[in-house]
């Protein structure tokens, strides 16, 4: 209630142009409070105060929170992550962020731990060396079993293939089966990265998902010894540092890190549970129509909203009709909590991912006490699995308890867990996850050209854009701030 009210009255204050927001001001709409809104309006926010720019900003969500995908539950002494549970260390702009709003005593690396590849009925270990499946060390690739030995000899033939002469595009399924074989892109590389994504291979961008393959094998010729090259540019670790997980978290959740940031920004210029309907271009400003029947009027506008509601604010401008072909695929996450003694045989280890070629409906399995300890009562399990990929969606529209119980029974296949859960907790993500298709980046490119020829003063950003993990989304919303306020300025 609280939040419509503020909303009320500030849109009011649009209207009226009392003190808070007068008419001569230059005045910006962020479209959308996911962690690429809220980094928007954090550095929108700062860089007005630093530079003492006289610019209004407000941020608009349509549901009553915000943050998005990140959910934290907070029950029984579990921390559960709904959606995302991490962001890798190395991509800067997420720690950044972090200890900007007054969270670095809170961060926590994952706990290192052997990781395994699901192939029909047995855990593979993932091979020591390999970065996303890609071999970078001989002798575990030799050993493995997750192969055959054709299927390593195909493999090896990366040394002596040409490097990719075509221009443009591809999938990462052409890229991976041309360098090495199909049983590594199936065993390997597919559940890796299609974990991900929730996409298909075969149909998912290498350009828009992972370029720096496609750079190693054109500037080594061979993908293996690319990758190993660059893995030896990476600075030396210390002992210490090489115990460290790649992923970072807080101990309370990363709803921590939405709530600070929340906390961080003006309250007024928040504005839940609001839906924009559409935007249109009027004088070269811009008109919002609400949901509650209200307008607004902006200088510039930032959507971080999906592709698919991004398009649906501006369906009479052609130039947005390519964001209407991006699939979006549904996945859901089923976190389990069990008492230590329900699990009569372990396994030695943090998760695992599943190939296509074994007959699982999961996708992939945390053993989140391992991985994440902090999160998790002495005593006690937590199991995360995840169901739902492109082209195997309908699991995501059962009820809880059938998810669950097909859930049990592929962990059941290759442990053993005697007790149902003390409790469980379904999440569903439907139309969560955009597809980075063969293309992806030209059609973006030619849309950001039309917008600055038609459109200016209107910016693109989130997880349907140029990037899914969350420093990519921070990375994109900082951007976006600065770009609007050099807009305004010029």
């Amino acid at each position: 209630m609280y939040s419509i009210i503020v909303a009320s009255l500030y849109i009011e204050s649009y209207r009226k142009g009392d003190d808070r927001m007068t008419e001569d001001k230059k005045k910006v709409v962020i479209i959308g409070g996911g962690i690429t809104g809220l980094s928007s309006a954090y550095y929108l926010q700062k860089e007005l105060k630093e530079k003492n720019l006289s610019i209004d900003f407000q941020l608009i969500e349509a549901t009553h929170r915000l943050g998005g995908k990140i959910q934290t539950l907070s029950r029984d002494g579990f921390t559960i992550e709904r959606g995302p549970d991490s962001f890798l260390a190395r991509k800067l702009p997420g720690t950044k962020l972090v200890k900007e709003v007054g969270l670095a005593d809170e961060l926590v690396h994952n706990a290192t731990g052997q990781s395994y590849v699901l192939v029909k009925e047995t855990l593979h270990p993932m091979p020591e060396g390999a970065v996303m499946g890609i071999p970078t060390k001989i002798s575990p690739f030799v050993t493995t079993g997750l192969f055959s030995p054709v299927g390593k000899l195909r493999a090896a033939a990366d040394f002596v293939i040409p490097k990719t002469k075509e221009e443009g595009d591809q999938s990462l399924g052409l890229f991976f089966r041309r360098r090495l074989g199909d049983e590594v892109v199936e065993n390997l590389i597919e559940p890796l990265l299609s974990g991900i994504y929730a996409g298909d291979i075969d149909q998912l961008s290498l350009k828009s998902t992972f370029p720096q393959f496609l750079h190693a094998e054109q500037k080594h010729r061979s993908l293996i010894v690319g990758m190993k090259k660059l893995k030896e540019l990476q600075p030396a670790q210390g002992e210490d540092a090489k115990k460290q997980g790649a992923f970072l978290t807080l101990k309370r959740g990363l709803q921590s890190l939405v709530d600070a940031i929340e906390s961080k920004l003006d309250p007024m210029t928040v504005v839940k549970g609001v839906k924009i309907e559409e935007i249109d271009q009027v004088n070269e400003r811009y008109q919002l129509i609400l949901s509650n029947g209200k307008e607004i009027t902006a200088d510039a506008v930032i959507i971080t909203s999906p592709h698919f509601a991004a398009q649906s604010m501006l369906s009479q401008y052609e130039l947005f009709e390519p964001l209407r072909n991006i699939p979006s695929t549904s996945v859901a996450t089923v976190a389990m909590a069990f008492p230590k003694d329900a699990i009569k045989e372990d396994i030695n280890g943090t998760g695992f991912v599943v190939s296509r070629n074994s007959d699982y409906t999961i996708t992939a399995c945390t053993w989140t006490h391992k991985k994440w300890p902090h999160s998790t009562p002495e005593g006690k399990v937590l199991l995360r699995c995840y169901v739902g990929r492109a082209g195997d969606e309908a699991i995501v529209d059962l009820p809880d308890e059938e998810i669950v119980k097909i859930v049990l029974d592929d962990l059941n296949k290759i442990m053993k867990i005697t007790d149902k859960p003390d409790f469980y907790v379904v999440t569903r993500w439907k139309k969560a996850m955009p597809q980075y298709t063969v293309g992806h980046q030209e059609r973006l490119e030619s849309i950001n050209e039309e917008l600055e020829l038609q459109l200016k003063g209107l910016y693109l950003a989130g997880s349907s854009y140029e990037g899914l993990g969350l420093p990519d989304c921070i990375e994109q919303g900082e951007d976006a701030a600065r770009k609007v306020i050099k807009y305004l300025q010029s």
